[in-house]
């Protein structure tokens, strides 16, 4: 970073380095198409006050039509790094999907909602540091015109954690390859995935029963 004329200038290092951590991450979001084609991706606007580099991607899981969960995978890189952080990169990620009531009920829910995360990034990064998060039921009611419109429930899941990686790895060969950022994009949709109720496919993320009305047609 420099200062021009009172503004502060990213130098040319620090944004190649960003630049190649977001070509591996649109890389990665080519694959995991092809993994799981009930996963579509979307750019979303990323957060400007954060850090000197940020980049967002949105996804949604869709079941015979319907989407079931979705999510936003947020990307900061500072290269000064930040109070909190472990290292110039920071991921904060955010998913949301609906439960059958008598689950969302679970005491349990939040417990395995947020080890679907760290089972994934166990699975499929190089490492992570500094997690932190939480997970809050969520119950959606209809009033006016929306009044006979069942009550919905499910869970939402906020978090963070800063990647440890070496240089910008590769995309995966598959949803559980621990390379570079990429696999931290794949841990956040593994854990969007189980959390729509699809199987998983690597070993040690389980999936709970998915709502009524996702498995109607």
């Amino acid at each position: 970073m420099r200062q021009v004329g009172g503004v502060t200038v990213p130098s040319e290092e620090a944004s190649a380095t960003f630049t190649a951590a977001v070509a591996d991450l649109r890389s990665c979001q080519d694959l995991l198409r092809q993994i799981r084609p009930e996963l579509s991706f979307e750019e979303v606007p990323a957060p400007r006050t954060l850090a000197p580099f940020a980049t967002a991607v949105g996804a949604a899981v869709r079941l015979d039509g319907a989407e079931v969960a979705s999510g936003r995978f947020v990307l900061l890189y500072d290269p000064a790094g930040q109070r909190g952080w472990a290292g110039p990169l920071r991921v904060i990620v955010y998913i949301r999907a609906e439960l059958e009531p008598e689950i969302a009920e679970d005491p349990m829910v939040g417990e395995v909602a947020w080890s679907w995360l760290t089972e994934a990034l166990d699975a499929r990064t190089a490492g992570y540091a500094e997690p932190s998060g939480t997970v809050t039921r969520v119950v959606t009611e209809g009033f006016g015109t929306k009044r006979e419109e069942p009550p919905a429930t499910g869970f939402e899941l906020r978090a963070s954690w800063s990647p440890v990686t070496d240089a910008a790895g590769g995309p995966p060969e598959d949803e559980g390859a621990p390379d570079g950022l990429a696999g931290h994009l794949a841990a956040w949709c593994g854990t969007l995935c189980a959390a729509a109720g699809l199987p998983p496919l690597a070993a040690g993320v389980s999936a709970l029963r998915p709502a009524a009305r996702r498995r109607s047609s």
